[in-house]
């Protein structure tokens, strides 16, 4: 079965920018956080990774930054950009250790779970 993205569109309404491709992210490893309904993690918000976030994410077992060759995956460090679970950013919120976002690279898809007005109090691109 082909797996066909949801179309690439911002929380913002505007096309979908990339969010990192050193290192490549995304659902669909092709640089954007662009999902489908396959994405159950809904892998949508373009998150600036920071230590403190790092260290919560593998506190809570998902361990970004150590390298997993295996994976083709380099381990994250802090300013690296990366498309994130809008649940884990969420909960990333209500504990205070939530990472800078950019609105212009996150999917639309993220206001399923998290509401645009707390996307933006995280926003590095707010214009």
């Amino acid at each position: 079965m082909q797996v066909k993205p949801d179309p690439s569109v911002n929380v913002l309404g505007g096309a979908l920018q990339a969010c990192s491709r050193d290192p490549v992210t995304g659902f669909f490893r092709n640089g954007a956080c662009d999902t489908c309904a396959q994405d159950h993690g809904s892998h949508t918000v373009c998150a600036v990774m920071t230590a403190e976030f790092l260290a919560y994410s593998k506190y809570l077992g998902n361990d970004l930054s150590t390298a997993r060759p295996e994976y083709a995956f380099p381990g994250l460090k802090p300013g690296d950009h990366w498309c994130l679970c809008a649940a884990r950013f969420m909960q990333a919120c209500h504990e205070n250790v939530a990472s800078r976002i950019r609105l212009a690279a996150t999917h639309r898809r993220a206001l399923d779970i998290v509401p645009l007005e707390l996307l933006k109090t995280h926003a590095i691109d707010m214009t």
